[in-house]
């Protein structure tokens, strides 16, 4: 659902996901592409996808981090598995 949310509305996404500097660089670039777009007329209308995939972008790498810091606790929590050289 945050993936949702962070492409359609990247700043409120990142802002959801935790992320508050990364949604203010988000709002800027967002900004950014959007004058960037209606000055050359609508030739570039693909810089509006720069701060979707920024966000998506971000969320997945907080995500990926939240997901081996748990594991890391996990594994100083109960010692590494059984096996294991």
């Amino acid at each position: 659902m945050i993936y949702i949310l962070a492409a359609i509305l990247p700043p409120l996404g990142l802002l959801l996901n935790g992320q508050p500097f990364a949604a203010i660089f988000n709002l800027v670039l967002l900004v950014v592409s959007i004058l960037l777009t209606v000055l050359t007329i609508f030739s570039f209308p693909f810089l509006l996808l720069v701060p979707s995939a920024h966000a998506l972008i971000a969320v997945h790498m907080k995500r990926e981090d939240r997901r081996h810091r748990e594991i890391v606790d996990a594994i100083e929590r109960h010692g590494p598995p059984p096996g294991w050289r």
